[in-house]
């Protein structure tokens, strides 16, 4: 039964990370012929980065409303992708805000392989949680309590994460610490 339940899982996650790879590529192959209006597009998504960030902190009532899409796949596990695909195009806490950060970056970075490669990393945070209930059942629930019950304090880190992240975009000193921590170490390479 427990094989089932992380083969599931993983069906899910894996569903949900096609989709929002996908997202990832398209964003960055897009910001890749942008280019040259790089510095403009990345205070412009800086600003949409502080107002997604201000809606995570929950000071945009309007971006915390909730969409669903009522469909319910086949059970069992080959139902999984498909559920999970269909989380990710549905729910939309979850394409909202810390989604659009990570697609504004992917955007900025011009690159559909690096866009791919934020978005992996963004699934891979998304998808922890839900392995580790899918391993252990008790104690992923409880893992699931705590964030429950800590809900707030992690919108609000998140939320001021993003703020600052989209600070740094709109003043410039986003592509200037790079540049920076490029010549800091020779070679170096943002590595998503």
């Amino acid at each position: 039964v427990k094989h089932r339940v992380v083969l599931g899982t993983l069906g899910f996650i894996l569903g949900f990370s096609a989709v929002f790879v996908s997202y990832g590529a398209l964003f960055g192959g897009l910001g890749a012929q942008l280019l040259t209006h790089q510095d403009v597009i990345t205070r412009v998504l800086g600003v949409v980065v502080i107002v997604l960030g201000l809606g995570f902190l929950g000071l945009v009532p309007s971006l915390q409303r909730e969409a669903r899409l009522h469909h319910r796949p086949a059970r069992g596990i080959w139902g999984a992708p498909l559920l999970g695909a269909l989380f990710a195009l549905g729910w939309t806490p979850c394409i909202g805000p810390t989604l659009a950060a990570v697609q504004s970056l992917a955007f900025t970075e011009g690159s559909a392989a690096r866009g791919a490669l934020l978005s992996v990393a963004y699934c891979i945070g998304l998808g922890l949680p839900f392995l580790v209930i899918g391993l252990a059942m008790e104690r992923g629930l409880e893992a699931l309590a705590w964030a429950r019950r800590n809900t707030r304090a992690i919108q609000v880190v998140g939320g001021v994460s993003m703020i600052l992240l989209g600070v740094l975009m709109v003043s410039g000193l986003w592509g200037s610490l790079t540049i920076a921590m490029r010549g800091w170490i020779s070679g170096f390479e943002v590595p998503l």
